[in-house]
């Protein structure tokens, strides 16, 4: 399995897909795209470019080798979450959620949907319910809306409009407000819990109200304004916790399942994760690596496997590195060839280098592998740091990641000590829900402990990543301390890095002081200053 999002490769964060894309970006950077091709799946959201899906087509045609009677198959934006959820999870079967802002229309469902007769095939998908088993997948219910944003509705929409209150500019800012909210009292402003009837959630008229004051609750990083954002973005966080709790206890009563499997683009909030994962009636609950419109493409070519051509797929979400191979000339080329400012080393032993870079309070990029598919760093492309520095946070987010500093930054930890540091019961490969740090641990590792005590974590396995996973294991045999700071490898507004060449160029323009590219160490002949060391 291959996935590669356009942002990776034009790096313009959250890109989206245009015409042209295919011949000018995909086929340069995805050489099996250049193999002959049995089938081809594509999947659009509720934008205008399904409304070019004939000029897609011929794309496609002119591009790619198509076998004879090769065909071009559409499949509706739901089901491609679901299959990218589903299919790859642990489970035989499960119920199965998909909650973002908008999907498809009726009119373009390709899925048996239980709607009345009559229902307006210009009405928008928010919020979809399965019950999922290997072989059979049942639609029973959706939450349909008419697309008019003066009256949204659903979970997706509401934190869209959340978000856009306190940042107006720019997109995926979702995990701003996620990061602020702890910071805020969510009674302040006396807002209501949404509205859930069963399966579907409706947005009172006071948050639309509220809303509407945009200007009134704008983010600033201190003062009255700071205050105002806060206590907004924690009323908006409790209450989209307090719906998809009501939406999840409404389709484990319709299923009778024990698992659950999540997509879409609101399964990204880690702090509604790690609720659901803790207090709802699920036992086991599967969120992939990818649960936004990026894992789609996952989605679309399991829908072809399974669903067109019958194959059964026995792909599974054990890890996320599912970009190129990675081409060992591209690395040497990139290394022959360092801008002024740089050089590369080749140590004997670069992880015991690391170890001791990293000790001095250095803060270091690694390039490894493949990259990952979904927008979490997970080991391949990341930035690691010394989490028991308390400066470390600030230096990150202010002098390599160029954001605001009340941004968490995550851990790594080896997974055999998760449950030691973190309150958790399982493991947490994919980043995706955040935990409790364990209380007597918090002031040991004030570098990825949130103002609420929680953290993002990541448990890391010699399976999945052993170049990490070794590294982890001789920082802990030199530091008594399992877990790493990684936030992801790039600079301020950037997408996660791809080539060499990216991962270079962000060591050269921020302020880390490393980057490993095993098995080479490329340093600054001049280097930033070092954070303050942490305390004895």
């Amino acid at each position: 399995m291959y996935s590669l999002q356009k942002e990776r490769v034009s790096r313009r964060k959250h890109h989206w897909g245009r015409l042209g894309d295919l011949p000018d970006r995909y086929l340069p950077a995805m050489p099996l795209l250049k193999e002959p091709v049995d089938l081809v799946v594509e999947g659009y959201s509720s934008d205008t470019e399904i409304e070019h899906a004939p000029a897609y087509q011929e794309e496609v045609r002119e591009t790619l080798g198509l076998t004879d009677g090769a065909p071009i198959v559409l499949v509706s934006h739901h089901l491609s979450h679901l299959y990218s959820a589903f299919y790859p999870s642990p489970f035989e079967e499960a119920a199965g959620l998909v909650i973002d802002a908008q999907g498809s229309r009726v009119r373009d469902f390709t899925e048996e949907v239980p709607l009345p007769p009559g229902t307006d095939g210009d009405l928008l998908e928010v919020a979809s319910f399965y019950r999922c088993g290997r072989g059979r997948l049942e639609c029973l219910a959706k939450q349909l809306w008419d697309g008019d944003w003066a009256r949204p509705a659903g979970l997706g929409c509401f934190y869209a409009l959340l978000t856009k209150t306190m940042w107006p500019e720019g997109e995926g800012n979702e995990g701003k407000v996620m990061g602020l909210a702890p910071f805020g009292d969510p009674d302040a402003l006396g807002l209501p819990d949404l509205d859930v009837r069963g399966h579907e959630v409706h947005i009172p008229p006071a948050w639309l109200e509220t809303f509407g004051r945009g200007e009134a609750f704008c983010y600033e990083p201190g003062g009255e304004e700071f205050r105002r954002a806060a206590n907004l973005a924690a009323a908006g966080q409790r209450a989209f916790e307090r719906a998809l709790a009501g939406v999840t206890a409404w389709l484990h009563a319709r299923t009778g399942l024990d698992a659950l499997a999540f997509a879409g683009g609101t399964a990204l909030n880690c702090s509604a994760n790690g609720r659901l994962i803790r207090e709802s009636p699920f036992r086991e609950v599967f969120i992939p690596p990818s649960p936004h419109d990026g894992g789609t493409a996952v989605g679309c070519a399991l829908y072809g496997l399974i669903a067109c051509l019958g194959v059964d797929s026995r792909f599974r979400w054990t890890d996320d590195f599912l970009g190129p191979e990675p081409d060992e000339s591209e690395i040497e080329a990139a290394v022959r060839a360092l801008p002024a400012g740089l050089y590369a080393e080749q140590p004997a032993d670069l992880p015991g280098t690391l170890v001791t870079l990293l000790e001095s309070g250095r803060v270091i990029g690694l390039h490894q592998g493949r990259s990952e598919s979904g927008p979490r760093a997970l080991g391949n492309r990341s930035i690691l740091g010394d989490p028991r520095n308390p400066d470390m946070q600030d230096y990150i987010n202010f002098q390599v990641k160029g954001r605001e500093w009340f941004r968490p930054l995550a851990p790594l930890v080896l997974a055999e000590h998760a449950e030691r540091l973190f309150e958790v019961d399982r493991p947490a490969p994919f980043m995706q829900y955040a935990a409790a740090v364990r209380a007597e641990h918090r002031d040991r590792l004030p570098g990825i402990t949130h103002v609420d005590g929680t953290a993002r974590l990541q448990t890391v396995t010699r399976e999945s990543t052993p170049f990490l996973h070794a590294l982890l294991d001789r920082w802990h045999e030199r530091t008594g301390t399992p877990v790493l700071i990684n936030t992801s490898l790039n600079g301020p507004g950037e997408p996660l890095t791809e080539t060499p060449e990216h991962s270079i160029g962000t060591l050269l323009d921020t302020g880390m002081h490393a980057l490993a590219m095993p098995p080479y160490l490329i340093r600054k002949q001049e280097e930033p200053p070092l954070p303050r060391p942490p305390p004895e």
